[in-house]
């Protein structure tokens, strides 16, 4: 029945995108050799280079009066740590293997999910053959893609141990990944991080929209033996996980969110907005356009009464705000949006799964997972970042 449900939900994600590859059939076939990602095009980011992370982030900040300011962003000018990003699922190629191709999806998911961290760290993307939409349909439909899934994380392990062995030396790295790439980490890091020399250089571990199991109760254990969830943002080398849901459409049982496997187990809950526990507001950078990577609710007008907004990204403080919760026995992040008839703004965020104009409660906020609490990201890793090199020292 599960497997029945993801079906129906992944449906609303195969339609054509614009200027996508889904539609291109004749596209070259992916081979299985191994990449070689010494060679600058297999990567999405790198330091040093204009690609997918040098790009416009500037973003309109709109205050519940209706005013407007612009914020600008610049990558760091030296930054003493390294960021490693792994992007969702968003390739619709007519394979169950995605090519090494970077087209307008992935770079937009950069743009999106991870450019922004590049004020704190040095950004290092790698492309991979990810298991594409088409190939994630045939898994949950009965049929085997164990290679295709190995494939998509061998990728990624070479592209980790080459930056170990070019790029690293010695330096703290801060891990982060949305759901695909989340659970390639989450793999990585169980398989070749949690408990072994090189987790000391774990600053920390952002693995947003996929499910880090722990016992009931603990901050520890499960998925990871070593490595625990991240309490303060002083904690160096632990986990953030959360699966964000509107507060007033929770997930329910038999979903994709909030479940872990396992008896005695829960789904992780880690809020960015207030690591200890509680409540807190979120820092949102949302684009002001349309999602280029899925199919979801396009932004709209920000403001009652319309504003053109020129920038890439729109903030909007005191109007959204996080929370741990728990229905049913699943947990998840639930968010607030805060209306009222006094505040300028329409009180809309956007960026939901949509299929023919319809939101698909299903799926919660899943595309917002990262944007939703980016700023709040931010702040938290310069903290780490700032916690880990004090105690090399």
């Amino acid at each position: 029945m599960r497997n029945r449900v993801f079906v129906l939900l992944l449906i609303p994600f195969l339609a054509p995108l614009p200027n996508g590859r889904a539609q291109n059939a004749t596209a070259p076939a992916s081979t299985t050799a191994p990449n070689d990602y010494s060679k600058p095009e297999n990567w999405l980011c790198l330091p040093g280079r204009q690609d997918a992370c040098t790009v416009d982030l500037s973003t309109t900040v709109i205050a519940a009066d209706g005013s407007m300011t612009e914020e600008a962003w610049k990558a760091a000018a030296n930054p003493r740590v390294d960021c490693f990003y792994v992007y969702p699922t968003v390739s619709r190629e007519p394979r169950i293997s995605a090519d090494m191709f970077q087209g307008p999806a992935e770079r937009q998911v950069v743009r999106v999910q991870f450019a922004r961290f590049a004020e704190l760290c040095r950004p290092f993307a790698p492309m991979y053959r990810q298991v594409t939409m088409l190939g994630l349909l045939a898994r949950m439909s009965g049929k085997p893609i164990a290679g295709a899934q190995a494939l998509a994380y061998s990728d990624v392990a070479d592209a980790w141990h080459y930056y170990l062995k070019h790029d690293n030396h010695g330096r703290g790295v801060i891990l982060i990944g949305h759901s695909q790439g989340a659970n390639l980490l989450r793999k990585l890091i169980a398989n070749e991080i949690d408990g072994r020399p090189i987790e000391r250089r774990i600053v920390a571990a952002a693995l947003i929209g996929s499910t880090v199991a722990v016992p009931k109760g603990a901050g520890v254990g499960g998925t990871f033996a070593h490595m625990a969830l991240c309490r303060s943002a002083t904690q160096t080398g632990c986990i953030i996980t959360y699966e964000s849901f509107p507060a007033d459409f929770p997930p329910e049982p038999g979903g994709l969110f909030g479940e872990a496997g396992g008896e005695g187990m829960v789904a992780a809950c880690t809020n960015p907005a207030a690591l200890g526990g509680g409540s807190g507001e979120l820092h949102a950078y949302l684009a002001t356009h349309a999602h280029a990577w899925v199919n979801a609710t396009e932004p709209g007008e920000w403001l009652k009464a319309p504003k053109p907004v020129t920038t890439p990204f729109v903030s909007l403080p005191g109007m959204l705000t996080a929370e741990c919760a728990t229905n049913d026995g699943l947990n998840y992040l639930a968010i607030t949006v805060h209306k009222s008839d006094a505040d300028a703004r329409t009180g809309e965020i956007h960026g939901e799964v949509a299929v023919n104009g319809t939101v698909r409660r299903e799926w919660g906020l899943h595309v917002l997972d990262v944007s939703l609490a980016q700023g709040n990201l931010v702040a938290i890793f310069k903290k780490q970042s700032k916690a880990w090199l004090a105690g090399q020292r």
